[in-house]
């Protein structure tokens, strides 16, 4: 199975590169299923459910989140019935919505998804590590094809987490910086990884904002308004190569394609 998954989805930018690239890029590449952070989909922090449901009608099969995932209101409730947009599942108990889902792709095929937030220099959660094994139980009777998007700032706690689950899942992809790393590689027993599988958004910015506004926070230190950038809007992320009957990965390949 080739399962493509797609780095942070950042504002506007983000969402009109997922319908003028995605469709066609599906079909050239053959992509069976696709995964996406959509955590900063809209306005560049948070998801609405119209936002979901467009990025769905666009191709994408499951959107996990991250920290933001509480930016809007509104998405509390559709969280609640949805098996398609992830939040963290090491949030405390009795948040909404699930960290974890089982969806069938086009042909059939099952793909398990769970989403996890890290704890080095961000917010204090459950712990993923003990949390993510508590997902694992429930879904690999399902499936062995599992793919877990860690969404997390310190590189080293993604590291850790990629060899904490090698030979576990099928993929361990880091979301949450913005900025692809070239680390990808298939890890000794049979798990993809890459430490951030980068930003589908706006790279003539910082991070998706302007860059100008972000230059002048840092040298001033004064109190800025961020606004979207909107040039350069590229689609990054990954490629996972998997075996049907063990969930082992085959391969991973780097993702970067510009909006047309």
């Amino acid at each position: 199975m080739n399962i493509l998954f797609l780095g942070d989805i950042v504002g506007r930018p983000g969402r009109e590169i997922i319908h003028q690239v995605l469709p066609d890029y599906i079909k050239k590449r053959e992509i069976d299923f696709v995964i996406a952070n959509g955590e900063n989909a809209a306005g560049g922090s948070g998801v609405t459910p119209r936002i979901a449901e467009q990025l769905f009608a666009g191709g994408i099969d499951v959107l996990t989140s991250g920290d933001h995932i509480w930016k809007k209101r509104e998405i509390y409730d559709y969280l609640e019935h949805t098996d398609r947009l992830l939040r963290p599942a090491n949030y405390p108990w009795g948040v909404p919505g699930k960290g974890s889902t089982v969806v069938h792709a086009a042909d059939g095929r099952k793909v398990a998804v769970v989403n996890l937030v890290g704890r080095v220099f961000m917010e204090p959660v459950d712990c993923p590590f003990i949390a993510v094994k508590e997902e694992i139980k429930k879904l690999s009777d399902e499936t062995p094809v599992i793919i877990v998007d860690i969404h997390a700032e310190a590189t080293s706690e993604k590291v850790a987490f990629g060899w904490f689950l090698d030979g576990l899942v099928s993929g361990v992809i880091g979301t949450h910086t913005h900025i692809q790393t070239a680390d990808e590689k298939i890890l000794p027993k049979g798990t993809a990884y890459i430490t951030d599988c980068g930003m589908t958004g706006p790279y003539d910015s910082v991070i998706g904002r302007r860059k100008e506004q972000i230059l002048e926070r840092f040298v001033t230190q004064l109190p800025t308004r961020f606004e979207m950038a909107s040039d350069d809007v590229q689609m990054h992320g990954v490629i996972i190569r998997t075996d049907d009957g063990t969930g082992k990965a085959l391969g991973i390949e780097r993702v970067q394609e510009r909006m047309l």
